[in-house]
């Protein structure tokens, strides 16, 4: 499979607690750091390629360390980059503040304008050879490029939604599976609950539609039926790259042929195992480890 889209070295830090501006939270020692690579469509495939599938990554890296390291990392996991092209900025980076007690996280992020992939730079030789193509909505218009050239040669398209711009409703037409995060949709559709907001975006789009929940799961709408899938419990130490190990787990069951509810459940466990790891990439779980948590039979109980 073939993604398109972005790419981060991640500064992680473990705090205490989430930082506030007066009190005894305003000052606090840092529990643990860690530098690890992520970024929405890189980490997908990480997950991706930890699950046993071939991968291509197609996205701008700097010339800097932090772009040497994550195109190192992408060859040490045997993720193809020859497609990706190398800009003389910067790489993009994030400081993540991750609260010890929940394992929730803020990220604070920075990238240089000149890494923006163009849609010109997105090979439509190297989409059509994939089995599957997978974007973000970082640089949106060669995602929709990305996307339209895969629904041309007949490739299911799944997508990391996240933010609401002015091409979000073109990203969503070109793609064949939507995947929103929760906050999304009802942004997008003006509907707080999230099977009625699916059902809206169903009016303009006939594909497998899931919106990911955090701890609690996902829920997708296939055709007019509704498939809910609960997360798993886990005690969670970072929760960065959860929702991209997620697409990535889906991914790997939709290439299997699996039903939407073996493939919501196996990458909800995928999700959940990424949870209990510092770090996007380094979330990514081998398949006997998704094996092992499906098997305990523990749903989350929210």
């Amino acid at each position: 499979m073939i993604g398109v889209g972005a790419n981060s070295v991640d500064y992680v830090n473990r705090l205490p607690a989430y930082p506030e501006p007066q009190g005894p939270f305003s000052k606090m020692r840092i529990r643990e750091q860690a530098v690890c690579c992520g970024g929405q469509t890189a980490t997908a495939l990480a997950s991706c390629a930890c699950l046993g599938l071939r991968t291509r990554y197609v996205g701008a890296t700097g010339t800097d360390g932090n772009g040497k390291r994550i195109r190192e990392e992408l060859a040490r996991r045997e993720i193809d980059a020859a497609d990706a092209v190398i800009r003389d900025v910067p790489n993009q980076f994030a400081l993540i503040l991750v609260d010890e007690q929940s394992g929730e996280r803020i990220v604070l992020w920075d990238r240089d304008e000149r890494l923006r992939l163009r849609p010109r730079e997105v090979v439509q030789e190297a989409i059509a050879a994939a089995r599957l193509v997978h974007v973000d909505d970082v640089d949106q218009p060669a995602a929709i490029m990305a996307a339209r050239f895969g629904r041309e040669a007949g490739l299911p398209v799944t997508s990391d939604i996240d933010r609401i711009t002015d091409l979000t409703a073109d990203l969503i037409a070109a793609v064949t599976i939507p995947i929103f995060a929760e906050h999304v949709l009802p942004g997008l559709t003006g509907i707080t609950d999230l099977e009625g907001a699916l059902r809206k975006i169903r009016e303009r789009h006939d594909g497998l539609l899931i919106v990911t929940c955090g701890s609690k799961g996902a829920i997708a709408l296939e055709d007019d039926r509704i498939v809910r899938s609960p997360g798993f419990a886990v005690t969670a130490v970072d929760t960065t790259g959860a929702g991209d190990v997620f697409r990535g787990g889906f991914i790997f069951a939709l290439l299997r042929g699996w039903k939407t509810a073996e493939a919501l459940q196996f990458a909800n466990a995928a999700a959940a195992i990424s949870c209990t790891r510092l770090g996007a990439m380094e979330g990514a779980p081998t398949l006997p480890q998704v094996e092992a948590l499906i098997a305990t039979g523990r749903p989350a109980s929210n």
